[in-house]
């Protein structure tokens, strides 16, 4: 006899009590009707991942426990696991509730607490030390919770004792980067193989300060064949009915998503959820006519709806009358509210009032700084005045770098494509216009040497290297944690590869300051990677 089980992938807010109730009883009458018998939820599903430190506050973790008892009450006709933060026996755990009749039948905790990268689980929480097997209908449920499975050896010892096992069930909050879901399918799949059971995983789905969750929930046979996955970065609800002998059938099918569509979707949701969840309705940016903040616009026209994005150029005299016309190409577009707001008057002001201090040029880098500076004062105001949340436009290889304006273009609320380097950001404005099977973003816009007309003539390449040199070094540095001697030998000159380690390093106090993003590749700054600003570790070239 079939056991008909359901994933549940649904965006929980952390802390959203209420709200993340509502959404775990609408997915019990979609199950229900659909004739489900075990209903799952991803990972701290209750209360949202990651809850830092509210997990530290007593009267947090007993909201939790009441939400649990409530969902029970709730939804009594069938057997739902579903992930919340627990305190017992004066520990805080990562806890699977199994709920039955009305009440918490049994309770797993988490044995295997990941502590890198953008997790900190040891910082909260107790690590359990029994399995739970949960027998529904004559299947074997095994209970664990995303980072159990991720070291295969490890399991098979833990469940060595386990007599019967023919479904494992994993709920997870596994963060989204570029190219990750293979590597996650690859693990469930060897995971099935390994243990010749059936594998249930069930991913949340949503963005969270900086972080995105794909969803993608997956059912995998004994045989570690993919029978179904759930949609990327949208709630859903998969069904599939389990046999013992570990297969798996499902009417839904296996869908594949390509490198830059899945970065795409990602910040979609990553910008729709962190400007929605705090509370904003409408955005406002800098449109430069610039690639970087035509694609931030673009992102932010499908999160949000064009109705709620509002586009702002605020020219000198060092602004090519080719640029402000693509800014307001875009505008139209996109059908976006677009804003033309001359500065030069403002500029010559400030510099005016500056140069009663003597040593004040208006022909170096602080007068360039300062155009960046009076823009991003002009947005913070309207932002200041209407309620909008500021959206900033810098890349990853611009702010990797520190090739940014403090208090100017770092401004904001809500930094887009902090984590998407120069390289991808072009990949993503051809891809836009692919999708639309029209020129949104204009082509003088992507075909433009980069520049941040700050003086005349300028370009990027003056102070940086080719961006496919430079994304390339930073991608070593960074994301591979090579050392300069190691980049050196991968071809790059040594002078170059030196200087740009060097931006890096000497940048970190600046990127402190700047605004959260969305992470979409394996390391991004803020959380990923958490350098001292005060060192003076310097790598030099080797004579």
């Amino acid at each position: 006899m079939a056991l008909k089980t359901a994933l549940a992938q649904i965006n929980s807010t952390v802390g959203d009590f209420t709200g993340n109730i509502e959404n775990i009883r609408q997915m019990y009458v979609r199950a229900k009707d659909a004739g489900v018998e075990l209903l799952i939820f991803p990972e701290m599903s209750i209360c949202g991942y990651p809850p830092e430190d509210l997990l530290l506050k007593k009267h947090f973790l007993i909201e939790n426990k009441k939400a649990v008892e409530q969902i029970a009450k709730d939804c009594p006709d069938l057997t739902i696991m579903l992930g919340f933060a627990e305190f017992a026996d004066g520990l805080c755990y990562n806890s699977l509730a199994v709920l039955q009749s009305g009440k918490i039948l049994k309770v797993y905790h988490k044995c295997q607490l990941p502590n890198y990268g953008v997790f900190d689980e040891k910082r909260y929480f107790a690590a359990g030390t029994e399995p739970l097997v949960v027998d529904i209908k004559g299947i074997a449920v095994v209970c664990t919770i995303c980072e159990d499975i991720w070291e295969l050896q490890w399991l098979q010892n833990f469940l060595a004792s386990v007599s019967a096992k023919n479904l494992i069930v994993n709920i997870s909050a596994s963060p989204f980067h570029a190219g990750k879901i293979h590597h996650k399918l690859n693990m469930i799949q060897d995971c099935a193989k390994l243990l010749n059971c059936s594998m249930a995983y069930c991913n949340i789905v949503g963005g969270q300060d900086e972080l995105v969750f794909d969803g993608r929930s997956i059912f995998v046979n004994s045989q570690g064949e993919f029978v179904a996955i759930a949609k990327a970065f949208e709630e859903d609800l998969l069904i599939a009915d389990i046999e013992s002998n570990g297969m798996i059938n499902s009417q839904s099918s296996v869908t594949k998503t390509d490198y830059v569509e899945e970065i795409y979707h990602a910040l979609v949701l990553g910008t729709r959820d962190y400007v929605t969840k705090n509370g904003f309705k409408k955005v406002i940016l800098g449109l430069s006519g610039g690639i970087d903040s035509s694609l931030t616009a673009c992102i932010a026209v499908d999160a949000l709806g064009k109705e709620n994005v509002i586009g702002v150029t605020m020219p000198t005299r060092f602004n090519l009358s080719e640029t402000i016309t693509d800014a307001q190409l875009t505008a139209e577009n996109l059908a976006i509210e677009f804003r033309n707001i001359p500065i030069e008057s403002v500029l010559q002001s400030f510099s005016g009032l500056l140069a009663n201090i003597e040593g004040w040029s208006d022909n170096g880098l602080a007068y360039e700084n300062l155009q960046a500076r009076i823009r991003g004062i002009i947005l913070m105001s309207i932002s200041n005045q209407f309620g909008y949340l500021v959206l900033t436009t810098g890349n990853k290889s611009e702010t990797a770098v520190g090739y940014s304006t403090l208090y100017g273009d770092t401004a904001g609320g809500f930094a887009v494509i902090k984590d998407v380097p120069k390289t991808i950001v072009y990949e993503l404005s051809n891809y836009m216009n692919k999708i639309r099977g029209r020129e949104v973003i204009p082509l003088s816009v992507i075909r433009r040497i980069p520049t941040a007309e700050l003086r005349l003539n300028q370009k990027d390449s003056d102070s940086l290297p080719e961006y496919d040199i430079l994304d390339a070094i930073l991608k070593a540095y960074i994301e591979e944690e090579k050392s300069l001697s190691e980049i050196i030998a991968l071809g790059f000159d040594p002078e170059i590869a030196l200087r740009v380690i060097s931006m890096v390093d000497r940048n970190e106090y600046k990127r402190r300051q700047c605004p959260p993003g969305v992470k979409i590749t394996p390391k991004a700054f803020g959380r990923d990677r958490r350098m001292p600003m005060t060192n003076q570790y310097r790598q030099r070239i080797k004579q």
